[in-house]
């Protein structure tokens, strides 16, 4: 699988890297940030992905997180992908910042127009993962997954969906519950159609109340969140811990709101979680 270079920039003893390819199973270009670790250079190491919320790129990230400095002291590759396909022309893909254009939300659409390109799911748990094995120093035995929002409800999904693949699995203010929240509901339908039975396959409370994550969790939510009460249903996923079993910790803080101000607080924490479990 070809990989194309966008760029290329030293940080941290390492490189930061952001690159294009042909999607196999998106059918469209895609883009992705990856950071490689001095440690990088001398063999493989652990990997982990990141997924970003609405309206976010393969750039988001890897810019506003400062997360780099301590993958480098960890020895962690990072794996930024993009949110959704572009370079479609889909009547409505771009008049909510909510669906469509930067709003995959890491499903495989089964809905025309979108099945043809919007399959973020299968793109993260089988092509970027083998693509990335496939072009870079990667312990593939040792891979993890987080994400924020959007991204937070795309990680735990795909950890709890595949566990096997994602040992370690963490988020910040994730949408927990989406089949209860105006976002989820929005998404679900045009995605996955009017059928809500379908939708508990991509829903982390549901999967969570079905089988626990073989490792613990860490979610972290903003108290001062401006969409907390109205989309990301946080005790949706303790009630769910609480039936399967799932480690799962729970952090609530004061202040804090939806933004990467609150990411940039609690990365620290989130990596040396993933490094504990993956090394």
């Amino acid at each position: 699988m070809a990989l194309q270079e966008l760029s290329r920039h030293r940080c941290f003893g390492g490189w930061q890297v952001f690159l294009q390819h042909d999607s196999a199973e998106i059918g469209l270009p895609m883009k992705l940030g990856i950071y490689l670790p001095p440690a990088a250079e001398k063999g493989k190491v652990p990997a982990l992905t990141y997924l970003a919320g609405l309206t976010c790129t393969e750039e988001t990230f890897l810019i506003k997180a400062g997360a780099q400095r301590l993958a480098a002291e960890l020895g962690l590759i990072l794996i930024a992908p993009d949110t959704s396909p572009r370079g479609t022309d889909f009547p409505g893909q771009a008049e909510n910042w909510d669906f469509g254009i930067g709003a995959g939300f890491y499903v495989d659409a089964t809905e025309a127009p979108w099945q043809a390109h919007w399959r973020m799911y299968s793109y993260v748990t089988k092509e970027l993962p083998a693509l990335v094995a496939e072009n870079f120093p990667v312990d593939t035995g040792q891979r993890g997954i987080f994400g924020h929002s959007m991204g937070g409800h795309g990680a735990l999904i795909c950890a709890l969906k595949s566990p096997g693949l994602f040992r370690s699995v963490s988020a910040f203010a994730p949408i927990s519950n989406p089949v209860n929240c105006p976002w989820g509901q929005k998404a679900f339908t045009g995605y996955l159609g009017a059928d809500k039975a379908s939708w508990a396959a991509y829903d982390a409370s549901e999967l969570m109340k079905a089988q626990a994550h073989p490792n613990p969790i860490l979610v972290d939510q903003g108290e001062a969140d401006q969409f907390l009460e109205r989309e990301l249903h946080p005790h949706a996923l303790e009630a769910a811990a609480q039936i399967s079993g799932q480690q799962l910790t729970l952090r609530r803080h004061a202040g804090y709101d939806h933004g990467y101000y609150f990411i940039q607080s609690f990365i620290e924490d989130h990596l040396r979680h993933h490094a504990a479990l993956l090394k």
